[in-house]
């Protein structure tokens, strides 16, 4: 037979942590939080939201490079360009856009492209 000393053993709970109050998450403040939607000068609020919309976007006047695509890709949704290894593009960056994505269009497609499949020329 074993002896009343496990651990949550209620005969062995000592007095000190039954009469502690449990601290509960509940007792701190809450921290209210307000949604962050980025507003970009100049660019349409569907780019600011992550929501591409082709033609809306226009190529600024300068800062447009041609870029050789060193893989295939597939775009996962209508705001992506899908690419072919080894085809020219235009690409582009908007101000506020995430640095691993350009914008590039082909033709008249136009489209999110991710740079680590491109080799960005002068």
């Amino acid at each position: 037979r074993f002896s009343g000393t496990f651990v949550g053993n209620a005969e062995s709970a000592s007095p000190a942590a039954a009469t502690s109050p449990p601290v509960a998450a509940a007792t701190l403040p809450a921290v209210p939080t307000i949604p962050v939607v980025p507003t970009i000068v100049g660019v349409p609020n569907t780019v600011a939201e992550g929501v591409l919309n082709p033609n809306e976007v226009k190529p600024p006047a300068s800062g447009t490079r041609r870029a050789r695509v060193l893989y295939d890709y597939e775009a996962a949704d209508s705001t992506e360009l899908a690419l072919l290894a080894d085809e020219m593009i235009t690409v582009y960056s908007l101000p506020g856009m995430d640095p691993d994505w350009l914008i590039g269009e082909r033709g008249n497609q136009k489209g999110k492209v991710p740079v680590t499949y491109l080799e960005l020329l002068s």
